[in-house]
């Protein structure tokens, strides 16, 4: 299997990457109408982890994402 690496020259991965640093809330919408929110935990070609208040994990491909902001 193939190793894919990011291309940090894409605004979209600094803008996750710098989320995942600061630890900052987010709402992620998804094309079924649904919102996520929580803190992005990673990452990876595919898919991102987000966490909710409850510290409970939701790992979504990126495919479904409609859009990502940040909350508040």
């Amino acid at each position: 299997m193939a190793i894919t690496e990011f291309d940090t020259s894409l605004p979209s991965i600094r803008q996750l990457q710098n989320l995942i640093k600061q630890a900052a809330p987010v709402e992620i919408k998804l094309v079924t109408g649904d919102a996520i929110i929580g803190r992005v935990l990673w990452q990876d070609p595919t898919c991102v982890c987000i966490a909710d208040e409850n510290s409970r994990q939701t790992t979504i491909w990126k495919q479904a994402i409609a859009y990502l902001q940040p909350k508040g």
